[in-house]
């Protein structure tokens, strides 16, 4: 592991210890991501129920009808691993895959919950063959990517014909400078809280519209975006943030593609 890397993981440990993720209760883990047992984090997890529910009706109920078989998951940024045990509990393979291995935030949590085979590789140098998966998941996590056309190469690389490509609840704005105004927002929010920016991976930190067209190019795929719903709150965040004249707000859209 790099020195940057290593670095980066002991910030990232403080910033997630510090907000209280996590719990010592294995059904914390268990009720996720419909509910936050510990009252910490529910607005999050409620947009992130939202989405897996989107992903599921949108991508993963289709796959199911179509292939009538166990499909083979790779749950890219796994986190702590609920995503695979959901996707585990329908049947299929799922593979938690991060670099992350806190005990309770990372993929050191799934032994108290689950029984899956958690994977410690980082997004550019997956450690699986050619062709591996039906679906490659970034969950929540592509935005940590320091180079999404190297990222989204690797994964495109381990899916099947036919196979989807996701992006989920990662941040997107229409113009690059907006994602920028949110990151250097971010990165001096850090610097107050923590004494330190939480820049040691260079993570791109959000998607743009620019961005998403030159990667189809590149990749020669065609994305699809479709948008849950959040709720009411969350669809009037525009209109306040014009109204307090602010930079807009990022969305979250489900981004996906099939691999030809």
């Amino acid at each position: 592991m790099t020195a940057a890397r290593r670095h980066f993981l002991d910030q990232y440990a403080v910033i997630r210890h510090s907000e209280g993720r996590g719990s010592r209760d294995p059904a914390y883990y268990r009720a996720l991501p419909y509910a936050d047992l510990t009252r910490r984090h529910s607005a999050q997890w409620h947009i992130r129920a939202r989405g897996f529910d989107h992903f599921l009706s949108t991508i993963l109920y289709p796959l199911e009808h179509t292939l009538r078989r166990p499909l083979d998951l790779l749950d890219a940024g796994a986190g702590n691993g609920w995503m695979s045990r959901r996707l585990a509990l329908r049947g299929h393979r799922a593979i938690p895959l991060d670099i992350f291995l806190d005990d309770a935030d990372g993929l050191g949590a799934i032994r108290k919950y689950a029984h899956l085979a958690p994977v410690a590789a980082e997004f550019d140098r997956l450690p699986f063959p050619d062709r591996s998966f039906d679906a490659v998941i970034f969950n929540s996590s592509l935005h940590y990517s320091a180079d999404y056309s190297r990222t989204l190469r690797e994964a495109r690389r381990c899916i099947r014909s036919g196979g989807r490509l996701v992006i989920l609840d990662s941040p997107l704005y229409s113009r690059p400078e907006h994602g920028e105004q949110m990151r250097a927002e971010r990165q001096a929010h850090f610097e107050r809280t923590y004494g330190f920016r939480s820049e040691a991976l260079s993570s791109i930190e959000y998607l743009d519209r620019p961005t998403l067209a030159r990667l189809a190019a590149e990749l020669h795929l065609e994305w699809t975006l479709s948008a849950p719903w959040y709720g009411w709150r969350w669809a009037m965040r525009p209109w306040i943030a014009r109204l307090r004249r602010r930079r807009p707000p990022s969305k979250f859209f489900l981004i996906s593609a099939i691999v030809p």
